[in-house]
């Protein structure tokens, strides 16, 4: 089984903007730092709004964000929704293409029952439980960690 481009890239930018929390990111800024498509990543970015995983801020300030807590973000549910076609083989497809052997063949039960087990593990793990080693992460992929807000004087009158 392969993911697509498109999927990889939606866990990318998911995956970053979770170590990122805080903060907006910008398209531009999160494919520099995976030496990713800029043009495709904005495509990704645009479905995953759509469906609801990550908000847009537009104008001069503006960037994208987590829509809800990663913990919240299942891992199957985004591949399922970034692969809505994955049939393995033709005979998987909505219209079936013609194979002599189909009505005795035990191949696409086996098949069948393989992308199950791959999207049961998958539905096992949050986006939270992809970005763990958040220092480690965040060194990699440049992003400095929030630092933690002071309380000023006369705060809370």
């Amino acid at each position: 089984m392969r993911l697509t481009v498109h999927t990889d890239f939606a866990l990318r930018l998911l995956m970053y903007l979770a170590l990122d929390e805080g903060r907006l990111a910008t398209i531009a800024d999160v494919a520099a730092r995976y030496g990713i498509s800029k043009n495709h990543l904005m495509k990704v970015a645009y479905h995953l709004g759509a469906a609801g995983y990550i908000e847009t801020v537009r104008g001069r300030s503006g960037g994208l964000r987590l829509a809800r807590p990663a913990q919240d973000i299942n891992l199957g549910d985004v591949v399922r929704f970034s692969e809505p076609d994955m049939a393995l083989v033709p005979c998987f497809k909505p219209i079936e293409e013609d194979c002599a052997i189909a009505p005795c063949c035990g191949l696409r039960g086996a098949l069948a029952r393989a992308n199950a087990a791959f999207l049961a593990v998958l539905d096992d793990y949050s986006l939270a439980d992809l970005v763990k080693p958040r220092a480690s992460m965040r060194a990699l992929l440049g992003i400095e960690a929030v630092a933690p807000r002071r309380a000023t004087a006369g705060a809370g009158r």
